[in-house]
């Protein structure tokens, strides 16, 4: 990995903002809102206490939208990666909710692995990795989820972030 590109992604996962949505407007606000609800009424049976389904949504949302990824994207992954599991540990190794591989930490955080495990942290690299790969396929997100499994150029795992992807839209959205 290029000196640049490892500065950029350290840089853009060294940011501490808080998950904390700010808005221009009430329509934006109002929005979210009924997005907020609705993904917590779908994700119930997987994380049943409110406080922390509540904490892990407003932070996809905001993880998500930081790296100018939909969220529902985002959601879709995490379904097909971890199964919604903070814990989730893969034959590989990836760890968390998004899957992160350990060496991400040694190339572009301080290189604790443990962090992993860590709702924000886990959720901010598997947005910026995502990121960078899309940026490296010029958007193709078929390539991009690919790459971030491993898997670039089989169609199973990105067919099944894209099915996942599906079932957290809000109505109207394609």
């Amino acid at each position: 990995m290029a000196d640049a590109v490892r500065s950029a992604l350290g840089a853009a996962i060294a940011q501490n903002a808080p998950p904390r949505p700010r808005f221009d407007d009430v329509e934006a606000r109002m929005a979210y809102l009924r997005w907020l609800g609705a993904m917590s009424e779908r994700l119930k049976k997987r994380k049943t206490e409110t406080q922390i389904r509540i904490e892990f949504l407003e932070t996809v949302w905001y993880e998500a939208k930081r790296a100018g990824l939909e969220p529902s994207l985002v959601l879709g992954l995490i379904q097909v990666e971890s199964g919604f599991r903070k814990y989730a540990i893969s034959t590989a190794g990836a760890r968390g909710y998004m899957q992160v591989m350990p060496f991400w930490t040694r190339a572009i955080g301080d290189g604790n692995a443990s962090r992993l495990f860590h709702m924000q942290t886990n959720l901010r690299f598997g947005c910026v990795i995502l990121r960078h790969y899309l940026d490296i396929e010029k958007g193709d997100l078929f390539l991009a989820l690919g790459r971030y499994n491993g898997s670039r150029g089989r169609a199973e795992y990105p067919n099944a972030v894209f099915a996942s992807r599906r079932q957290w839209l809000m109505p109207g959205e394609r």
